[in-house]
């Protein structure tokens, strides 16, 4: 695509720019939302200079499209809870990766319509099609075991890993061959399949625990995926924003795979999540349950407390009471902060967007690296929702499914709060040890609930400090 209309190109560097300051914005909370408002003005401008194109033909069918695309984007924005926001990421990465996906297949049509044999076009269309076939079929598991569609936990067979590195010789070996012979129907029909099939061997054995670093790895694919595109269309703009999409996906899994101490590989293949088969299933062990008001009082009582916000608040919707819970105790004289774990919920970042949400100031949410050494002189503890990223067998059990993920030492507080619904283990199916120390309570309730009632309490208590 030799694009000839100055208009165009300046529309297409503009938008590349305010992509660019976007990613940049978007680093820090208080830039955020310029960061979201350069995304939107480049991608306006990305639409617009392609509608410029001579290429476009059809405008009552672009308009078509463009009107459909807005009946179910604006719905979803709107209408999303925030704790569905993963879910919606990963539909959104599956949306993507098939457009890409598709506009691949019609492509390499055209090519074998043109009697072309292999071209770095035919090979840059294999690859972003494998991307984007895989990518599609991985979101949507992703998406359903995020939705708990399916069992979050990993789907495992004997002899998985050969099958899985079969079918992946497969695709790419089937790439390589459409790549040299665009003409072959058949061929391309198997390539597809095989793809969408990897895509879902892929994310099978994969646990619920390790969701925030697929969400991460299926963005990057799908900015891999466009850029490839831009290539093959010969589409500058495609290039960049895929790239930037695609490098900070890495980046961001990277990070991801840090915070819980896993290699790719291990991510990609271990079967993270899986329940220890022996564990102790049905021992009734003895727990220490408390009151709003009992806990209300431990809290008025206390000096300093760490919260230890997890997807359980983001459920329940609590961030809101949660966010009055922390005026009640500061106006008290309590030193409020918050515990923030890397891959607390079921996305990067999804503690901090919640917690933004209710006003919370930034300054109060402390990484899990910086708190942890604070922990041990904290009066209260207070975990609400959070299971994995607490449990100390993490840290004491090298045979533990979770071993050697960091955590948020919340153990080591004077005394721990844990406001949780049940007693059923968390995303990743592992028993947390935690709950049954003596210097635990369990508040059992619906977290929004249970919080607006220790605020109750607060409000009508004796203002010790």
């Amino acid at each position: 695509m030799i694009i000839g209309n100055p208009i165009v190109e300046v529309a297409y560097l503009v938008a590349a720019v305010c992509f660019i300051l976007s990613l940049m914005w978007m680093s820090h909370p208080s830039t955020s939302r310029r960061g979201v408002m350069a995304g939107e003005l480049g991608m306006l401008l990305a639409i617009v200079g392609t509608l410029l194109l001579k290429e476009v033909v059809d405008y009552p069918l672009i308009a078509a499209a463009l009107l459909l695309g807005a009946a179910i984007g604006a719905p979803l924005a709107y209408l999303m809870p925030m704790t569905a926001i993963p879910q919606r990421t990963a539909i959104s990465h599956a949306l993507g990766a098939l457009a890409v996906g598709l506009i691949g297949v019609v492509e390499m049509i055209k090519l074998a319509g043109h009697g072309e044999g292999f071209s770095f076009e035919s090979a840059a269309l294999a690859f972003e099609m494998t991307l984007g076939f895989l990518t599609c079929t991985a979101s949507v598991l992703a998406f359903a075991k995020l939705q708990e569609l399916v069992t979050t936990r990993p789907m495992v067979f004997k002899g998985q890993q050969f099958v899985n590195l079969a079918v992946f010789v497969a695709t790419i070996g089937c790439a390589v061959a459409l790549a040299l012979n665009p003409q072959s129907g058949a061929l391309l029909i198997a390539f597809v399949a095989l793809a969408a099939l990897f895509g879902v061997m892929l994310v099978a054995p994969i646990g619920g625990a390790d969701m925030p670093t697929v969400i991460a790895l299926l963005n990057a694919y799908a900015g891999l995926a466009a850029s490839a595109m831009g290539f093959a269309l010969g589409n500058k703009l495609l290039i960049i924003t895929g790239a930037l999409d695609g490098a900070s996906g890495f980046i961001l899994a990277v990070i991801m795979c840090k915070a819980m101490n896993r290699s790719f590989a291990n991510v990609m293949f271990g079967g993270f999540g899986q329940v220890i088969e022996g564990a102790a299933a049905g021992e009734a062990k003895p727990v220490r349950s408390a009151s709003q008001e009992d806990a209300a009082l431990m809290l008025e009582n206390a000096t300093s407390v760490v919260i230890v916000p997890g997807y359980g608040m983001a459920v329940a919707q609590a961030q809101h009471k949660v966010a009055e819970l922390y005026q009640s105790l500061t106006s008290r004289g309590v030193d409020v902060r918050f515990a923030i774990h890397p891959v607390a919920g079921r996305m990067p970042g999804h503690m901090n967007v919640l917690l933004a949400e209710a006003n919370i100031p930034y300054e109060k949410l402390i990484e899990m690296d910086e708190i942890n050494g604070d922990l041990p002189t904290t009066d209260v503890a207070l975990i609400i929702g959070a299971n994995d990223v607490v449990n100390p067998a993490a840290r004491d059990d090298p045979k533990s499914a979770i071993a050697g993920m960091p955590i948020i030492e919340a153990d080591k507080a004077k005394t721990v709060m844990v406001i949780k619904r049940s007693m059923k283990p968390g995303f990743a199916g592992i028993e947390n040890e935690l709950y049954y120390l003596d210097k635990s309570h369990m508040l059992f309730g619906d977290a929004k609930e249970f919080v607006a009632g220790m605020v109750k309490a607060l409000s009508g208590g004796s203002g010790m400090h």
